[in-house]
C-alpha cells in the first residue's frame, strides 16, 4: 500500500534541500520552470492517490510558490489553496530537525552545543541532566522521558504557549537515566523548535 501521509512532507523537504544547495554545488541543468514543478506535483498527487495537498517554495527568503492541488475531502468540493492547513503529525519532527541543520550548516549552532546555550531557562528535572543536554539530545529521544511523557501539556489542545510548555518539561521526572534508554518523544521536539527560533548570535 502507498504512503500517502508521507508525501507532502517528503516533497517539500526534497525541494527545500534542492533549493538550499542550489548556490552550493554547480547545477548539471537548469532549475525546471515554475509551471513544470507544479505539472509533477499534480502527476505525483494522482499517482499516490493523495485527494489534496500543498506546496510551497520559499527561494532566498521569498515565496516564489504557494499554491493548493486536489480537494479537502475524498469526494467532497472544496479546493485546497495555498493558506489550507493539514495535520502532517510527526512530520513537523523533520521539519524541526531541517531547520536545525540549516542553523548548523550557516554555523549559528552546533549539533553538540548545550541547550541552555540558545535557551538559558531550559531546565530538565535532573540538573546534571539540565546542563548536559545538547541539541542533537533533544531529537534523538534518549533524554531518559518515559514514552510520550508530557504529551497532556499540548495534547488535546491545551492553553498552554510553547514558552509556557518549554517552561514545564522541568517537572517531569525520567523513566530511565540520561542517554541510557529510547523512549519516542514529543515534548522536547517542542524545545528544539524554540532553540532553532532563537539561535545564538
Amino acid at each position: 500500500m502507498r504512503s500517502r501521509s508521507l508525501l507532502p512532507a517528503v516533497a517539500a523537504l526534497v525541494v527545500l534541500a534542492t533549493l538550499r544547495r542550489a548556490d552550493a554545488a554547480p547545477a548539471v541543468a537548469p532549475t525546471p520552470p515554475l509551471a513544470a514543478i507544479e505539472a509533477d506535483v499534480e502527476r505525483a498527487r494522482r499517482e499516490f492517490e493523495i485527494p489534496g495537498l500543498a506546496v510551497a517554495v520559499v527561494k532566498d527568503g521569498r515565496v516564489v510558490l504557494a499554491k493548493g492541488y486536489g480537494v479537502k475531502r475524498q469526494g467532497g468540493p472544496a479546493a485546497v489553496d495555498g493558506d489550507t492547513l493539514f495535520a502532517i503529525a510527526s512530520n513537523t519532527k523533520a521539519f524541526t530537525s531541517a531547520a536545525l541543520g540549516l542553523l548548523v550548516e550557516d554555523g549559528k549552532l552546533q549539533w553538540d552545543d548545550p541547550v541552555t546555550r540558545h535557551l538559558p531557562s531550559f531546565q530538565m528535572y535532573d540538573p546534571y541532566v539540565s546542563r548536559e543536554m545538547t541539541i542533537r539530545d533533544l531529537l534523538t529521544h534518549r533524554s531518559g522521558l518515559g514514552l510520550g511523557e508530557g504529551d497532556l501539556l499540548y495534547f488535546p489542545p491545551s492553553t498552554f504557549t510553547r514558552k509556557e510548555i518549554v517552561e514545564r518539561v522541568r517537572f517531569l521526572r525520567p523513566a530511565t537515566s540520561f542517554r541510557s534508554a529510547y523512549a519516542y518523544d514529543n515534548i522536547l521536539y517542542i524545545v528544539a523548535a524554540s532553540a532553532s527560533s532563537r539561535p545564538s548570535e
